[in-house]
């Protein structure tokens, strides 16, 4: 018995020693890659210390030999080359591994939030797209998403071929972008999506460049130390959380079947108002499952009868009246309408009690605030307002990192291990999560692209997408708009050289987050790229702001972009979007017209103009200014007063 396991120990640890040996590659090489043409291009990978390593890429007769270093790593860079394919590109070592159908063109990184992960399968017109998307020239590399507090080495993930069977998910964005700039360019194009939905920019930025950042330096010097470090500060943190809302305890499953019963004492629960999200209303980044209940009085000498309630839930619940479960939905959107049986209200004191369980993101009762009610015979009882709520489980998700729980997660996991593959840029839509933050995304967003462009050691041209139409809590000049602040930070950085911007103010949606229409994204992004990266001398970007000057009562606004004129999208002619303010500093809606070169801006409310807004607002989808390239206006102000995300900074 000692013998076998002797001789299974020496053959596993001859299997180890041989795969060790193997000469491998990072997952971002692998059939059906796109290489970048006219670039140098990096192939790199692990063998055995000291061991000759041959790179050759047939089809274009080069082949490049070095030695693996004392740790195992090698690498070899390609001499630039042309368009073309495909090809097969061989690493012999002691064992030697091939890449077939490699194509040589643009290579292309696509990142972001939500709406660069965006899928083709969920935009506009997405069966008609998908059926035609054949595509052999257009690929793309889609990044699993991981965490890491390290930077890692690798990735999971492979290059796939465009067609109607993997269409669907390629990002949307970077789909119609691909496919714009292939008509354009007639090369190939590689995608490398490497996006996450809901993430800040902080999080896709390196530990380094946080480190030359004053208002990101004390950021980077609490990053924890591992990723055990970091859960257990996550259970720190709940523990703590829990102390505070009930004493350190959850209930026993026992105690927790007691909450549905009407007697059950509550006198110690604490109480939120619903609809709402329970992360922002005091559970933050808590995953698991909370107890909510609320009185009702049902007015005596109601009719006997069924009631039906209506309300949102995220995620999943079990409602109960009066200790009688009338409904669960797991996991089905969000709206609920659960029919009560005749006799189980009563006239007098009534109790709901809803068992809401959340696996992330936001949790609770959600929807509008009039649709969350309980209707009967001759009554109608709205139900928002204070609920009594307490904690009964908490997941892992809660206490485990998110992509947002700290800065650099995602840089290290996520695009770290991409460093060096030769591309020709970047384009990206992300912002959404910053917006609380506008003021100091002025510096975050440059200092991220910069820290991407230093990590490659190349400035390449960096396009991105400004934020779309939305209304995210009813911003505009009066109330102050976190979404026009995120917008103007976004201009602001198109100082940075090679920059370019799609703005999209007018294909938003004011109900969703998401807009549907992906297709003028990716067109837009695609005549910025052909300016930026290929020197087209084509407009490729709408009217911004020049100068302002003022006349009597009017303010007269020259831009540049102009194209070959100014002209407004609205069959009266009327320009949209307009405000103006007076020393004051009051903005009213303002008329404003066409004149030349020039737009002019007037208003009764107003007789000495100061300053002057267009689409500054959450919502700004009435924006109508644009120049006869059919690109739209860029939204600005022309003021510097105080915003409302001034104070606002990152947080762990």
């Amino acid at each position: 018995m000692k013998k076998l396991t002797l001789r299974t120990f020496l053959l596993g640890l001859l299997t180890i020693q041989a795969a060790f040996a193997d000469v491998r590659l990072p997952n971002m090489f692998s059939s059906h890659m796109v290489l970048q043409r006219r670039k140098p291009v990096p192939v790199w990978g692990w063998a055995d210390p000291g061991e000759k390593v041959t790179v050759t890429l047939t089809g274009v007769g080069q082949t490049k030999t070095t030695k693996a270093g004392k740790d195992g790593k090698w690498r070899v860079t390609l001499d630039p080359m042309e368009a073309g394919g495909p090809y097969q590109l061989a690493i012999k070592g002691k064992n030697t591994v091939t890449y077939d159908d490699v194509l040589a063109g643009e290579v292309w990184v696509c990142s972001g939030q939500s709406n660069m992960e965006w899928p083709l399968e969920a935009a506009t017109n997405a069966r008609q797209e998908i059926k035609v998307a054949n595509h052999p020239q257009i690929r793309q590399l889609l990044v699993k998403k991981a965490l890491s507090l390290t930077p890692k080495d690798n990735i999971e993930g492979e290059w796939v071929v465009c067609t109607p069977e993997t269409a669907p998910r390629f990002t949307a964005v970077g789909y119609f972008f691909a496919r714009q700039l292939q008509q354009e360019l007639n090369v190939p194009i590689g995608l490398i999506n490497t996006s996450w939905g809901g993430t800040h920019s902080e999080t896709w930025t390196s530990r380094q460049a946080l480190e030359r950042d004053d208002d990101l330096r004390n950021v980077a010097a609490k990053l924890p130390a591992s990723d055990d470090e970091a859960i257990q500060q996550g259970k720190d943190r709940l523990q703590k959380l829990l102390q505070e809302q009930q004493n350190g305890q959850l209930p026993t499953p026992a105690e927790e079947l007691t909450w549905a019963k009407p007697e059950v004492d509550v006198s110690q629960w604490k109480t939120m108002r619903m609809p709402g999200d329970w992360e922002w209303a005091g559970l933050p980044v808590v995953d698991g499952v909370v107890w909510f209940r609320r009185e009702i009085d049902v007015p005596v000498g109601t009719k006997p009868g069924s009631f039906t309630m209506n309300f949102g839930v995220d995620d999943s619940d079990s409602t109960y009246v009066n200790g009688q479960l009338v409904g669960t939905t797991k996991n089905v959107g969000r709206s609920r309408s659960y029919v009560i049986p005749e006799g189980v209200i009563k006239p007098g004191r009534n109790v709901i009690a809803i068992r809401i369980t959340d696996t992330g993101g936001a949790g609770g009762l959600m929807g509008e605030p009039d649709q969350l009610r309980l209707s009967g015979p001759g009554v109608d009882i709205p139900l928002a307002g204070q609920w009594q709520y307490r904690i009964a489980q908490f997941f892992p998700s809660a206490y485990k990192p998110g992509p947002n729980t700290f800065a650099t997660l995602l840089f290290n996991a996520m695009l770290n291990p991409l460093i060096p593959y030769a591309m020709q840029g970047v384009i990206w839509y992300q912002g959404e999560s910053n917006a609380s933050r506008a003021y100091q995304y002025r510096k975050a967003f440059p200092l991220m692209i910069e820290d991407w462009r230093q990590q490659w050691g190349s400035e390449f041209p960096f396009l991105f997408v400004q934020l779309a139409s939305f209304n995210s809590a009813n911003g505009n000049s009066q109330k102050g708009s976190t979404w026009a602040e995120l917008r103007e930070a976004q201009t602001m950085t198109l100082q940075l050289p090679k920059t370019g911007m799609a703005v999209t103010s007018d294909i938003g949606e004011s109900n969703d987050i998401h807009p549907k229409n992906k297709q003028d994204v990716g067109k837009r992004l695609a005549a910025e790229a052909m300016r930026v990266a290929y020197g087209s001398g084509n407009v490729s970007a709408g009217p911004s702001l020049d100068q302002m000057t003022v006349d009597g009562n009017r303010a007269v606004l020259t831009f540049k972009n102009v194209g070959s004129g100014l002209m407004v999208k609205d069959k009266y002619g009327y320009l949209k979007g307009f405000e103006l303010a007076g020393a004051d500093q009051k903005f009213y809606y303002a008329k404003a017209e066409v004149q030349g070169d020039k737009v002019v801006v007037y208003c009764d409310s107003v007789t000495t103009p100061v300053a002057v807004r267009y689409g500054w607002a959450d919502d700004n989808g009435d924006v109508n200014l644009y120049n006869k390239e059919g690109f739209p206006a860029v939204p600005f102000r022309t003021d510097t007063w105080p915003g409302i995300t001034e104070k606002n900074r990152f947080g762990m």
